[in-house]
């Protein structure tokens, strides 16, 4: 449910909802509780028109689905509590753990606000190369890049080409290109040169939109200090471990765990999958965060929590709270866990 072919699946949600299938099938295939996936929580949004806003929801939609949760018996947990409540097969009721990945900065100006009116915890997983400076936000930096061009030289595998931006059209075809590009024809490890030296080229600032839009390490402390935020790991520079060596994929996970143990006082028991998706985490991947000593990980597959999970500790799936499905109603169709087989080829028990 996150990505691609949005009006299908928002026509899906509304075939569920007003047919009555969402309500009706709740008690049997809701599961035992939810993890939400968040990122950015603003009403103040650098760029209303990116092509990644999805990215992002208000925090008035926050407070109205945690609301709305809350009146229909779900216990907001932390993510420990998710744990155990898991391993006991959902015993107290329905739960719900809320997470957010890559420590934007609006989840503790804007989002914490929110959840403690409601008293409801939080999970923050930090990628420690975000937070000091050797990643970048590729996905945010590729718009900057492109916004500020007409015409990107690209260095290929088939040879130079020029990627034409000259218009508002073009400008999203070159996005698009360029996030092609990143993610399948650069080696992960050389993605960040290619990206700095387009921004180079552009006159665009590599670093600014990090330093704004993300937590810094003083700030994370605060975050980490508070009674309720746990501090998670997003692996050391966000990188899609599916596309490194054993050895480098092994790096990221481990090393992002004793970096926030030493910037944080206190080991990360839980993780997070950067990207989580089918293309950036599978079997491999899960041992990698079991054999770190990790609680648990998180993808980003699409589902709801069942009993079945406490074999599954190290791939739960989580329901995504984003721009794309900003409705109250949308939520309530994905936790009654109809959109859960429709999303996953049929399963139920949503893994990798």
């Amino acid at each position: 449910m996150i990505d691609g072919g949005v009006a299908i699946r928002k026509l899906a949600l509304n075939v569920a909802r007003y047919t009555g299938l969402a309500p009706l099938a709740k008690p049997f295939i809701g599961g035992i509780g939810a993890i939400l996936m968040l990122h950015r929580v603003t009403a103040r949004l650098e760029k209303p028109h990116s092509v990644n806003r999805h990215l992002n929801i208000a925090p008035e939609f926050l407070d109205a689905v945690v609301a709305d949760m809350k009146a229909n018996g779900y216990i907001f947990v932390t993510l420990d509590e998710a744990i155990e409540r898991i391993k006991s097969g959902g015993k107290g009721g329905r739960f719900a753990a809320i997470t957010a990945d890559d420590a934007y900065r609006d989840n503790m100006t804007e989002a914490l606000p929110v959840l403690e009116k409601h008293g409801a915890p939080i999970t923050i997983y930090v990628a420690p190369g975000l937070i000091s400076g050797t990643a970048d936000l590729w996905w945010e930096l590729v718009e900057d890049i492109v916004d500020a061009s007409d015409r990107l030289p690209l260095e290929t595998s088939a040879g130079p080409e020029t990627i034409d931006c000259s218009t508002p059209a073009r400008k999203l075809q070159a996005i698009a290109r360029l996030h092609a590009h990143l993610t399948t024809e650069v080696r992960e490890e050389d993605q960040r040169a290619v990206l700095r030296e387009l921004a180079d080229t552009s006159g665009v600032d590599a670093d600014g939109l990090r330093l704004r839009t993300l937590m810094n390490w003083d700030e994370i402390r605060t975050m980490a200090a508070h009674p309720l935020v746990t501090i998670g790991s997003h692996t050391v520079n966000h990188r899609s471990l599916k596309r490194l060596s054993e050895a480098d994929a092994r790096h990221e996970v481990e090393n992002a765990r004793r970096i926030l143990q030493a910037e944080l006082g206190r080991d990360p028991l839980h993780f997070a999958y950067p990207y989580g998706d089918v293309s950036a985490v599978g079997c491999r991947e899960v041992g990698f965060a079991r054999d770190a000593g990790y609680v648990s990980a998180v993808t980003t597959r699409h589902g709801v929590l069942r009993a079945e999970h406490a074999g599954f500790l190290h791939a739960l799936p989580r329901i995504s709270v984003n721009g794309r499905y900003q409705s109250v109603a949308h939520i309530r169709t994905m936790l009654s866990g109809v959109t859960t087989p429709l999303a996953n080829a049929g399963k139920m028990v949503v893994t990798i």
